[in-house]
């Protein structure tokens, strides 16, 4: 079952990158490393609800 997850950087509160994930795959929250334009390098972005 695959949802719809935002990506957000806790430090900068930017939420850019909707994603999708499969629930059963991955149960735990993803973290991916992905392009910040406000800080302008890439940080690891966290899943949120």
């Amino acid at each position: 079952m695959r949802v719809n997850i935002m990506l957000e950087h806790k430090e900068s509160g930017e939420r850019l990158y909707l994603t999708q994930k499969n629930k059963r795959n991955t149960p735990d929250k993803l973290e991916l490393k992905k392009y910040s334009p406000k800080l302008k390098k890439h940080v690891i972005f966290k899943e949120v609800k």
